[in-house]
């Protein structure tokens, strides 16, 4: 069928056959596929949508379009985990390691910043000598022998998917929940996986603002992660304020480096680390129940087993064997770090996350384009949590800056993205619902 019969029958509200789909998703591939034609199937998916079938296939045929990892020669479940994207959202570099301690083998491609939200790979490029690129056999090897690897997506994985989100990105279409779905299984799947857990923001600093956009979002990856053969869950999570008490790179690194280390317990960022490590050992059959998952997990962390495994992780991809015992010792320092005052007693009580976000952006810590450099060393630490009492003069966190100028601005920002109020806020749940297939 031709291309444009495709788009037509898409454009009046039909549904496409597997088959269908496959052949445009093969022309969008090797070219013969026009960049008008992929922004019109694009628009007409945008305003009609899918059905799970039609998603699904769309999804296999985006896998399909390069390599596909077989890792039949571990002799350990393959998982891994996809977020939406936060702001101070570091879980990804916790949960690796504590899962491949728990007997995981986790093969993790993950990306850059993307709009407000940080990026792992850009957290990951703090520590000198790590390789985001590694070669396969170097990658393979890595998940072999340390049982995790954290790496960027290649040109061989899901190549498809490449050309329709640089189309989609400028032709207005990003938000579409069949092509969101596509996007981000047809990566995931062609990692070889075999269970999968997401991890679905909602809130002021996340994509989806709204409990209901989300719940349909995880709701369809769900469905078609599933239906594409793999087993998989999603956990709606709350981004209505910073996930770790870090935001930016280097920071976030050394906040992964004291977590590991025992420093973070009873925070947030523990209980949704520990929570999404119990969902991937259940959903892959190691264990059979969450609480004996969740305890499992715990025990790899607090017997410094994770610990561990993220140091051989990152001296197997490049980085410094001693990271772990002298992280000063390479994770640069921002020319200045200064505090942040608070401008009046009271409660923490909301915080525009997002806004945190983009400060980081401000500061040289993220990209307004995509071949903007990164100063790794700028960001936010010390962010204390909503609900926290203060009084007028105390820290609420620390900007690390590339100069003086930027400093007194980040920290005026920051003062400004919190509200004080006198009484305390109401928390919010870490986790809102549990969606499963």
């Amino acid at each position: 069928m031709l291309p444009q019969e495709t788009i037509r029958r898409k454009r009046n509200g039909e549904p496409l056959t597997a088959g269908e789909i496959a052949r445009f998703v093969a022309g969008l591939t090797d070219g013969s596929v026009s960049e008008g034609q992929v922004a019109a199937f694009a628009m007409a998916v945008w305003f009609n949508g899918m059905a799970r079938e039609e998603t699904v296939a769309l999804t296999l045929a985006m896998r399909d379009s390069g390599d596909v990892l077989d890792w039949s020669d571990i002799d350990r479940p393959i998982a891994d985990k996809h977020s939406t994207g936060g702001v101070g959202d570091n879980v990804s570099l916790m949960l690796a390691p504590i899962a491949a301690a728990c007997g995981l083998a986790v093969p993790m491609i993950s990306g850059r910043g993307l709009g407000h939200t940080g990026g792992t790979l850009d957290k990951l490029e703090s520590i000198p000598g790590y390789t985001i690129m590694p070669s396969a056999e170097r990658f393979r090897r890595t998940v072999r022998e340390v049982g995790c690897a954290i790496i960027g997506q290649t040109a061989d994985l899901a190549p498809a998917d490449k050309r329709l989100y640089a189309i989609r990105d400028v032709t207005a279409t990003v938000d579409s929940v069949p092509l969101i779905t596509a996007s981000i299984l047809s990566k995931k799947l062609a990692a070889g996986l075999r269970s999968l857990v997401l991890d679905v923001k909602v809130g002021n600093g996340a994509f989806m603002a709204e409990t209901g956009e989300a719940e349909t979002l995880a709701r369809s990856l769900v469905a078609v992660a599933n239906g594409a053969g793999v087993t998989t869950a999603a956990l709606i999570t709350d981004m209505n304020q910073p996930l770790a008490d870090a935001a930016g790179n280097a920071v976030e690194i050394a906040n992964c480096i004291a977590f590991l280390k025992g420093g973070k317990a009873g925070t947030r960022l523990e209980r949704i680390v520990l929570a999404f490590a119990a969902e991937m050992l259940v959903l892959s059959g190691l264990e059979r129940d969450i609480a004996a998952a969740e305890g499992r997990a715990a025990t790899a962390l607090a017997s410094g087993a994770a610990a561990e495994t993220f140091g051989r992780m990152v001296q197997a991809l490049g980085g410094p064997a001693d990271l772990m015992e002298r992280p000063e010792a390479y994770l640069a320092p921002a020319p200045v770090i200064r505090p942040v005052i608070a401008p009046h007693s009271g409660y923490l009580a909301a915080c525009d996350t997002r806004g945190l976000g983009l400060a980081v952006i401000e500061l040289g810590g993220g990209r307004s384009r995509p071949d903007d450099g990164i100063d790794h060393r700028v960001g936010f630490d010390r962010l204390l949590p909503l609900g926290t009492t203060v009084e007028k003069g105390d820290e609420i966190g620390r900007v690390h800056a590339a100069d003086a100028e930027s400093a007194a601005h980040g920290a005026a920002r920051l003062a400004g993205l919190y509200r004080i109020a006198p009484e305390a806020p109401v928390p919010s749940p870490d986790i809102l619902t549990r969606i499963s297939g």
